[in-house]
Formats: C-alpha cells, structure tokens, sequence
C-alpha cells in the first residue's frame, strides 16, 4: 500500500459468500469514483477470483476453509485486489491460465476464470505453491488514469 487506503477480510471459502466479496470490493473502489462499467469489472473480476478459490482450492465448501481478500488503493486511483486461499494450490499455473483449463470437467467448468480477469482487469498475477494455496492479484486503474 501506498498511501491511499487498504481494507482486509477473511471469509468462508462458500460459494454463498462470493456476492458478498465481490460487492464489499466495490464498496471499497467507490472512494475512486469509478465508472459503472469499472464497477461492473471489478465485480466481475473478484466473482471469478472467489469462485476459483471456493471451486479449485478445497476438496469440499466448509466453513473453516478460508479466502483472504485485500484490496488497496493508491494515490494515483490504481485499485489492488489480492484473493488469496490456502488450499491445495495449483502444480503448473502457466497452464492453468490458459483458456478452457480446469480441474474439474465433470462439474461443467468452463476454465475461462483466468482469462475472464485478465479482460476485466489491468493486471492480473497468480502465485501458487501446491499444498499451501494460491494467491490472486489483481489491478486496476480507475478514472482518468484507466486504460483506454
């Protein structure tokens, strides 16, 4: 963080629990006065980080199972998001990140999470280590000093 404002919460890896996480980011970005089209892609973006953690990083949904989520903004308007699990992690994210990958083809998963942020968001990392979870960050300039 810079010196602009920073929020954290810790949540039940639920899928019941991905509205409120994508709306609670929002919520936050609305200090940057964003458009409604920046609102609707971040909300977009965490909804897709969330659901990834919720689907991907746990053998089941239980309440002890957690997602960490931070965002920050800094002073010129760039929003940071970071979704982080500390479930199962992934071996190989190079391939994950591609279109249509996914763990779970009988769940009728499209694999498209990866590239659904990338087009939504400025930036997009993904750190994993397998057995200690995966942390997603994301970036977005919102405002004058958004991408065109």
């Amino acid at each position: 963080m810079m010196n602009g404002n920073h929020m954290k919460m810790e949540i039940p890896a639920l899928g019941k629990n991905e509205s409120f996480a994508r709306n609670a980011v929002a919520g936050f970005a609305v200090e940057c006065s964003p458009t409604v089209s920046e609102i609707s892609d971040i909300k977009t973006a965490v909804s897709e980080a969330v659901t990834n953690a919720v689907v991907h990083a746990y053998d089941a949904e239980r309440a002890e199972n957690l997602i960490e989520i931070c965002a920050d903004i800094d002073d010129d308007g760039t929003l940071t998001v970071s979704v982080r699990d500390f479930g199962r992690g992934i071996e190989d994210v190079a391939a994950a990140r591609e279109p249509f990958f996914t763990t779970k083809p009988d769940d009728e998963r499209s694999g498209m999470g990866f590239t659904v942020i990338e087009t939504f968001m400025d930036e997009l990392t993904v750190d994993s280590e397998p057995g200690k979870g995966t942390t997603v960050v994301m970036r977005k300039r919102i405002g004058g000093n958004a991408r065109t």
